[in-house]
């Protein structure tokens, strides 16, 4: 099985030993993305709802990189800062997907990179 690696300038750079995917066959692993703008590589804001706004864009960008999008993503991790955005999450998130949604997991954590308080990775499924 072939392995890519998937690299867009319209999600912002690996800030460590990572790349923004990789693809094996039709299964495309999405690196976390926080919500730093691809441009400046600065938080976009310090509001929740812009900074998951921003990640569900970056995630966006890389899934399209690799030729697919965001119906194409079989599995979510989301990691927050603070649960009780939970809400706030599932109403965004009805913005990115269709039906059937992705699987997913939301996830509780004391402390994100650059101070982020929210991180989302996943696993694509491309069609053949």
């Amino acid at each position: 099985m072939s392995k890519s690696i998937i690299q867009t300038d319209n999600a912002p750079q690996a800030i460590g030993t990572y790349s923004q995917a990789v693809k094996a066959g039709t299964t495309v692993y999405l690196s976390g993305q926080i919500p730093l703008v691809a441009e400046t590589m600065e938080m976009v804001s310090e509001d929740f709802e812009k900074q998951a706004r921003q990640v569900f864009e970056n995630v966006k960008a890389v899934c399209e990189a690799a030729g697919g999008s965001m119906n194409d993503v079989v599995k979510l991790n989301i990691y927050m800062l603070d649960l009780s955005h939970f809400a706030k999450v599932n109403e965004i998130m009805s913005s990115y997907f269709t039906q059937p949604y992705p699987a997913r997991a939301a996830i509780g954590v004391a402390a994100l990179p650059k101070g982020a308080q929210i991180e989302i990775d996943g696993v694509m499924e491309l069609p053949e």
